[in-house]
């Protein structure tokens, strides 16, 4: 019997995810937001992400979402929730999901039994995601799953992400990276949004950005040109590890067989997705 290895889960989870955070990025997103009386933008974003958490204050959106600065999240949150509840984002949330992937999937993909078996794998995934230091999990874990399988499977996709992500933010602070140390050194990976997206959608200055870049050099992290020293390199594949060690268990109890099948069933739908430059790639690094 094949075991499964760390690295075929982040495989399935890579196939997988673009279904999930294309949701961000569809024009339906704001659309649908803004009809209910949100700011385009940053309030939308963590309206619609945060909403599985209730009404909840600006201390815990910036807690749980890690690298955005405390001041943009507090411009926002809780003023949000005065202009659309929790439920009614809810709500909307299933709308744009349903208006953007039958726009990126098309017809017959979205009526595929392929679909609708890749939602039933990874929804048996999600049996395994343990809630304990995962708020973002648990909360979403707390909605019903949708019973059309192109929203099971969002759901699924949903429940995976936060699951994983949650993880992340734990090797994160193991590592002792504060928020934006964390964004400034994924940034210079390569791996992630460019300098000028990740400061323009996250809320920090370049004073700040500089100041982060500083802290990382006195730690022997980054090198005077603002990149990865092999002791940050380190770091960072010692992250990404732990990351995948954390978010092993949903693809354990998939087991090998059935995690790669998930992967393949997921692979023309995430192509789909790719190809109809739902997912801002134009501003990742190098």
């Amino acid at each position: 019997m094949t075991t499964l290895t760390l690295r075929a889960s982040r495989r399935c989870y890579n196939a997988l995810n673009p279904l999930h955070s294309a949701f961000y990025f569809a024009p339906e997103h704001d659309d649908e937001l803004a009809a209910l009386g949100l700011e385009r933008g940053s309030m939308a974003y963590f309206a619609g992400r945060a909403a599985p958490l209730g009404a909840v204050g600006a201390g815990t959106v910036t807690a749980t979402f890690y690298n955005f600065h405390p001041d943009l999240v507090a411009r926002h949150i809780p003023r949000a929730w005065h202009a659309a509840s929790p439920r009614a984002v809810l709500e909307a949330r299933l709308r744009i999901t349903d208006a953007y992937l039958r726009r990126l999937l098309g017809p017959e993909a979205i009526g595929s039994r392929q679909l609708t078996e890749a939602a039933e794998l990874a929804l048996r995934a999600t049996e395994a995601c343990g809630r304990p230091g995962r708020p973002l999990y648990s909360a979403n874990a707390d909605l019903p799953v949708p019973d059309a399988p192109h929203l099971a499977l969002w759901h699924a996709a949903t429940l995976l992400r936060e699951h994983r992500g949650d993880g992340h933010l734990i090797a994160l602070s193991e590592a002792e990276l504060d928020g934006l140390e964390a964004l400034v050194s994924h940034t210079a990976t390569g791996k992630g949004f460019t300098r000028y997206f990740s400061q323009a959608t996250r809320g920090w200055s370049a004073q700040e950005w500089s100041a982060a870049e500083e802290r990382l050099r006195e730690r022997g992290l980054l090198d005077p040109a603002g990149e990865l020293t092999e002791a940050g390199v380190e770091l960072r594949r010692t992250i990404e590890d732990d990351t995948d060690r954390l978010g092993f268990a949903p693809y354990r109890h998939l087991g090998a067989e059935y995690a790669e099948r998930l992967t393949e069933l997921v692979a023309p739908f995430t192509k789909a997705v790719l190809a109809a430059n739902a997912l801002p790639v134009k501003h990742m690094g190098k």
